[in-house]
């Protein structure tokens, strides 16, 4: 296990999503960025250049431990030998913070590389929640659940998605990660208001936010989309969101995501640095 000096908990500062291509610029200069966020898949090998840059960055920042296999969502059991992969990798890595997704990605034997959404019904979120109980019983520590994107709506929703994130919490103890981004993608695709969803949102349950770009497309039958690409800047939109979110629940733990089309680390480092001065007006 890593001899940490680095804090045990995220910091109400900038963080940015770590990729191989950074770790000199980020072992040379960070600022603004404080801690960093690595996607729990990537790291659950034995060894090579990955884990090694992982531990150098452990022992200098805090690491939010971000999932996108676990298919919390899924029909079926949860894959009890991914699960033990990520108990492995919670146990060295000892991360601040550990989250997944409200989505499904399996199917019986069947990987799908996309996070899949769910119908907000009572049955779902007992299954929800029933899987998130395992999740935390097995990792021994509370985990956060972020609100996805959104692209279609279920004809037999039985209640609305901050309702059923806020209620999956009060069954389970589990944090919400809110991601700003995912809501104003969302909205616009479903038709409903952005701002009256932040505002609606239990921000004291909300343990880190996150900031993506989004691109414009069409869907089969011409209709205007937003697609959460995550390969370029925050869209004033979703920073004028993000100022209202601090304004209602106080300075978070904030990340910039950049997956695609990944740019070089002063272009993340900028956008932090935007987030950095939204989170000190806050603060002052």
């Amino acid at each position: 296990m890593l001899d940490h000096t680095r804090p045990a908990f995220l910091p109400p500062r900038p963080g940015a999503g770590f990729k191989p291509q950074h770790f000199p610029a980020i072992m040379a200069a960070p600022s603004p960025v404080e801690w960093l966020e690595i996607h729990a898949e990537n790291y659950m090998g034995e060894g090579g250049r990955p884990l090694a840059q992982l531990r150098a960055l452990a022992e200098r920042f805090a690491i939010s431990l971000h999932g996108v296999g676990l298919s919390i969502g899924g029909e079926g059991a949860l894959d009890a030998a991914h699960l033990a992969r990520l108990k492995h990798l919670c146990t060295w890595l000892q991360p601040a913070c550990f989250s997944e997704h409200l989505a499904w990605s399996s199917h019986d034997n069947s990987f799908l590389n996309d996070l899949l959404p769910l119908p907000y019904t009572a049955a779902t979120l007992t299954r929800v929640a029933d899987h998130i109980d395992q999740v935390q019983t097995v990792l021994g520590r509370k985990m956060l659940l972020e609100n996805p994107s959104a692209y279609l709506a279920f004809a037999e929703a039985e209640m609305d998605e901050v309702t059923f994130l806020a209620e999956i919490a009060r069954r389970t103890g589990c944090g919400l990660l809110l991601d700003v981004n995912n809501v104003y993608v969302s909205a616009n695709n479903l038709g409903f208001n952005a701002l009256g969803y932040i505002e609606s949102f239990p921000h004291h349950l909300v343990g880190e936010i996150h900031l993506g770009g989004h691109d414009p497309d069409l869907d089969s039958d011409g209709t205007p989309l937003l697609i959460d690409s995550h390969g370029c800047p925050v869209a004033d939109p979703v920073w004028q969101l993000y100022a209202r979110t601090l304004q209602l629940g106080g300075a978070k733990p904030t990340l910039i995501e950049w997956d695609n089309d990944v740019p070089e680390w002063p272009v993340l480092a900028g956008e932090a640095a935007l987030a950095a001065r939204l989170l000190a007006g806050v603060a002052a």
